[in-house]
């Protein structure tokens, strides 16, 4: 991905989606009020470390944190109900396939024999059990800009000149970073040597560092600090390393070494030849399996066991996990995000999940052409808004279902910006893209509970997170009502979220302070609840 409020009443008006039709479902629910926004009701107690770890699952009424409602849905609308299998596709950096809470929800190529070498169901692909890695053996990658200044024809000379004055930027802002970079990486060092000493523990909460008291300066010097460095959402381990990680970026990209990789060598593939389409391996964790953290978690989000006491709920039950490989620790290739949408459109898919996305796309006609050809087969794809805290509305966020940023193409993608657990002011994650044509609704992505590699669980946070809540509620749809089509979907998505009409803080900066009906064409949260009610409605039609 692109760089990591006291609530009114909403009435919600009756709407009528273009395309309607579709078969009525077996599915019955209750004639019930849909949710709307509390007025000036918020939070005034900080959330348990339950709550957080389900807050995205909790209702903005009953619980007071704009979740999405989706265990008042399962509780009060889908008890005893059944719905049908969906497929997921989850296009991202991999998934761990071994995970305990994602083994049993795998999609499984049933036209495949494993390990035969041979490509049974000869769509070109040899032994694609659980899905495809378009990766290979990569686990890094350049940026789209740095591919463009090595090699300019790929783009107009107006994009070249972007490109350069972007890696020029970023060599400038290095420079000035790289030493507060390294000093803060010192300093949580020491604090966190501090800290570990007087609780005699190496791993602590910021809640223990918070009830410290002491009268030594150095100990109240450290826990101030590690306040203000937990305050990220990250465990120290992984702070440090983050920070370590973006000091190496700094000295690399200082060094010119940014411009010296060939990472797609070991792939074999040329990446700006369309026709050359089958390549990389059916290893969908790849060779490393630190690499994907983030595929793995999104897949979580959407789909991890949900009450079989293993870390948290996937939004969506009777879903099968579809991987495709195609995201790395870099910009992805087109060519890759292209083929990856169509290979899982062709094997299934009712709703993929893209939760990466860039500020340049030489060849992003194919993936519109994908995207199109999603469309067609109805499938619905749900996007990530980026985490730059700019206005797509002018800045580039590629994909996207808009050429000129003004009329969408198709009308089976949808745009995810993300939400703070915060109900109020604060509502709208700090680092949230938004834009009022092409971010469509809003949805949690802060401090989001999911797997990661190795049967472990964690904290992550961006519209990254975002994303697969959507896909997750998506795929509820599709699955308690298969007969509405993705077009529909997508508008109920939009239609029945809970409305945000007051001003919210944007960017994190508290002297931005805008109407939350700005930031999204539908100016509302996703709720799973409110979207199966007009589900219900819409497949009587």
């Amino acid at each position: 991905m692109n760089t990591i409020k006291p609530i009114c009443i909403s009435a919600f008006a009756a709407i009528v989606l273009a395309g309607c039709g579709a078969q009525k479902q077996t599915v019955s629910l209750p004639t019930l009020p849909m949710i709307t926004a509390p007025m000036n009701v918020k939070k005034t107690t900080a959330l348990t470390e339950n709550q957080l770890q389900r807050w995205s699952h909790l209702d903005i009424v009953n619980d007071t944190i704009p979740g999405m409602s989706v265990d008042r849905a399962y509780a009060e609308l889908l008890k005893d109900k059944k719905g049908v299998p969906v497929i997921v596709g989850i296009v991202d950096s991999g998934v761990d396939i071994e995970h305990e809470d994602l083994k049993n929800v795998l999609w499984t190529n049933t036209k495949e024999i494993a390990g035969n070498g041979i490509d049974d169901d000869k769509n070109g692909y040899v032994d694609d059990i659980h899905g495809w890695n378009f990766l290979g053996d990569i686990t890094k990658e350049n940026l789209e800009y740095e591919r463009i200044i090595k090699n300019k024809t790929l783009v107009d000379d107006v994009t070249y000149q972007e490109a350069k004055k972007l890696n020029d930027d970023k060599i400038a802002e290095a420079k000035v970073n790289q030493e507060r970079l390294s000093g803060m990486l010192t300093a949580t060092t020491a604090a966190d040597k501090i800290i570990a000493k007087h609780l005699g523990k190496d791993t602590y909460t910021v809640d223990e560092v918070k009830a410290i008291e002491s009268t030594d300066s150095t100990i109240l010097e450290a826990k101030g600090m590690m306040m203000r460095m937990l305050s990220f959402g990250l465990p120290v381990v992984d702070l440090k390393k983050a920070i370590s990680g973006d000091l190496e970026g700094m000295t690399t990209l200082l060094n010119g070494d940014n411009l010296k990789q060939d990472y797609r060598k070991v792939l074999g593939d040329n990446p700006d030849d369309y026709s050359d389409n089958k390549y990389g391996n059916n290893n969908v964790m790849g060779p490393d399996k630190e690499e994907i953290l983030h595929g793995t978690h999104v897949a979580g989000i959407v789909a991890q066991s949900r009450y079989n006491n293993l870390g948290g709920d996937g939004v969506a039950n009777n879903v099968q996990i579809l991987t495709v490989r195609a995201v790395p620790d870099g910009d992805e290739y087109d060519k890759d995000i292209a083929l990856g949408i169509r290979y899982a459109v062709d094997n299934g898919a009712k709703v993929i999940n893209g939760s990466f996305g860039k500020s340049f796309s030489p060849h992003a006609q194919w993936v519109y052409d994908a995207i199109k050809y999603a469309e067609e087969k109805d499938v619905l794809i749900v996007h990530a808004a980026g985490n730059d805290a700019k206005d797509i509305d002018t800045y580039n966020n590629y994909p996207n279902d808009s050429k000129d940023k003004k009329t969408e193409f198709a009308d089976n993608m949808i745009t995810i910006g993300a939400l703070n657990f915060e109900y109020g002011t604060k509502v709208v994650a700090s680092f949230s893209n938004y834009g009022k044509l092409n971010v469509d609704v809003f949805a949690p992505g802060v401090k989001i509970y999911a797997t990661t590699p190795n049967n472990t669980y964690r904290y992550l946070q961006g519209t990254s997170m975002a994303s697969p809540n959507v896909a997750g509620v998506a795929a509820l749809i599709r699955s308690y009502y298969p007969g509405l089509t993705a077009s529909q979907v997508k508008h109920i998505l939009m239609d029945s979220g809970v409305a945000i009409t007051t001003n919210v803080v944007v960017g994190g900066n508290p002297k931005d302070s805008r109407s939350f009906t700005t930031l999204s064409q539908s100016g509302k949260i996703v709720n799973a609840y409110n979207a199966l009610l007009m589900a219900e409605k819409m497949s009587k039609k």
